[in-house]
């Protein structure tokens, strides 16, 4: 078994949001993009965007797939693997314009 599927069978996915000021998201296996108000983060369940104002990464373990964003969070919505892409483009295309 290779790294990637064994990491899989270990690690859960769970978020932990405290008074929408901090998020811990388990799970991570890639940030996609990120910037002040959106994160787009893919996980074992699927992809998630977290929505918010002065987001800011304080922690992040890519050993073991964690990751931890202070701010004000607005939103957390997951996504399609075909809609995240799609957000993914128009994120760089936003940012290259």
């Amino acid at each position: 078994m290779d790294k990637v599927q064994e990491l899989d069978t270990i690690i859960t996915h769970t978020i932990a949001l405290t008074e929408r000021k901090n998020i811990t998201i388990s799970g991570v296996k890639k940030i996609e993009s990120f910037d002040n108000e959106e994160f787009l983060i893919d996980t074992l369940m699927g992809y998630v965007i977290v929505r918010g104002e002065e987001l800011e990464i304080i922690r992040l373990d890519t050993y073991q797939g964690n990751i931890s964003i202070k701010g004000k969070i607005n939103s957390i919505n997951y996504v399609d693997d075909e809609k995240a892409k799609g957000k993914e483009d128009g994120l760089f295309n936003r940012l290259f314009k």
